[in-house]
């Protein structure tokens, strides 16, 4: 289904850009059949149409940041062309005031705000040329009522920064539903895995364990490299019990968990003691940092286990000798968690691929770990956010809302 989606907005995509373009060549040839005049503006919109066509019709195949500026500065010279080019055209006036709107389609901000600024600094300098240089001979319509025509340019451009922001907001509010829902789906997903095999599994482990312990133990005539195998494999019978434990953990009703009003700077203090320990094997140390009135409602156990596998798989990714950045803080009606490292980083796909069942960075990870933090947060209504990139590091934020002492 999503293949389909995806095609019909590509065809979508195509077909109002081919109509923009057709738009622009008609344009262009009438304006040369009107004035039967070949000059270098016409020269430069050809050119600029070329560009912009060129740059409309690839960009479904090099979606980037760098792709995006060029499609907006070629966009813009494009407008401002049609404008210095025909001035007896009132109407190109208006393209220049919607130039930042362009930049909504792309949503990003970065991109808006610098197309915000760099045509309020355009359309400043041609107001002064028209004002000081042209004096009106060109451009009547403008120079007869210049303060109207601030005000307009004013008030378009808060318009379009409202609309935007409008827009953005709720793009990013429809963004961390499909997250949570994702998040959901996965703990659902698992439960429903788990509540199906995990007991199944275990059983015959238990077994084969109970035999393999036995032979190792009793006086049989095994060699000793006989009895090395059975300790390897007992090891690894245990690896599938811890895992078959991280699946009931998701799995099982936890409604007779005590709640409780935890101190956030206790638990922390707690968890920090207990992995510097750990972090020390590796020359890494934990820099903890909490305000005093920073309390929530929830489980102590499940709180202090959700944060051990944070700052845990933090002094993981870690480099030798590096600092792990716990903090924790109150901020209106929710306490913050951060816990931050300055590892290799995630790509944006393997941050959205975290929490997914056996998916996991470490070569010995299984992934459960951070189902189960998901799971925790989820149940005591908090939130868990991953920012990383590639060679930057991590910072892992954590919210539950806040209960007074």
């Amino acid at each position: 289904m999503k293949e389909v989606y995806t095609q019909i907005n590509k065809r979508l995509y195509y077909t109002v850009v081919l109509i923009i373009i057709a738009l622009m060549m008609v344009g262009m040839l009438v304006s040369i059949l009107c004035y039967r005049e070949f000059e270098a503006g016409y020269i430069l919109q050809a050119v600029l149409i070329y560009v912009l066509s060129a740059c409309l019709l690839l960009y479904p195949k090099y979606e980037s940041h760098i792709f995006r500026v060029v499609i907006i500065f070629v966009g813009s010279a494009y407008f401002y062309t049609l404008f210095f080019l025909y001035p007896e055209t009132w109407s190109t006036f208006i393209f220049l005031c919607l130039i930042p709107a362009v930049a909504i389609l792309f949503f990003d901000s970065k991109l808006f705000y610098l197309s915000l600024l760099l045509n309020g600094l355009s359309i400043t300098v041609t107001f002064c040329y028209i004002v000081l240089i042209d004096q009106g001979n060109l451009y009547p319509h403008i120079k007869q009522d210049i303060v109207g025509n601030i005000i307009n340019i004013i008030g378009s451009q808060v318009l379009v920064y409202f609309i935007y922001q409008a827009s953005y907001v709720r793009i990013k509010k429809q963004q961390l539903y499909y997250e949570q829902l994702q998040n959901s789906e996965r703990l659902k997903t698992t439960g429903q895995l788990a509540a199906a095999v995990a007991h199944e599994v275990r059983n015959p482990l238990t077994v084969v364990k109970g035999f393999l312990q036995l032979y190792r133990e009793t006086d049989t005539p095994f060699s000793n490299d006989s009895k090395k195998h059975f300790t390897l494999m007992i090891d690894e019978l245990n690896t599938a019990e811890q895992v078959i434990s991280h699946f009931l953990t998701i799995a099982k009703p936890d409604k007779d968990k005590k709640m409780e009003i935890v101190n956030v700077k206790s638990v922390l203090q707690s968890v920090t003691d207990l992995l510097q320990s750990y972090g020390l094997l590796r020359d890494n140390t934990i820099d903890l940092s909490v305000d005093e009135d920073c309390y929530i409602y929830a489980n102590n156990i499940e709180y202090k286990q959700l944060m051990i596998n944070i700052i845990k798989n933090a002094i993981e990714a870690s480099k030798i000798g590096d600092t792990v950045l716990v903090t924790a803080k109150r901020q209106n009606h929710f306490v913050e968690m951060n816990v931050t490292d300055h590892g290799s980083g995630m790509s944006e796909a393997e941050v959205m691929a975290l929490g997914t069942p056996f998916y996991s960075l470490k070569s010995n990870g299984t992934g459960l770990g951070l189902m189960i933090c998901y799971h925790i947060t989820e149940k005591y209504n908090g939130t868990i956010v991953f920012q990383s990139s590639k060679g930057e590091g991590t910072t892992v934020t954590i919210r539950f809302p806040s209960k007074k002492s």
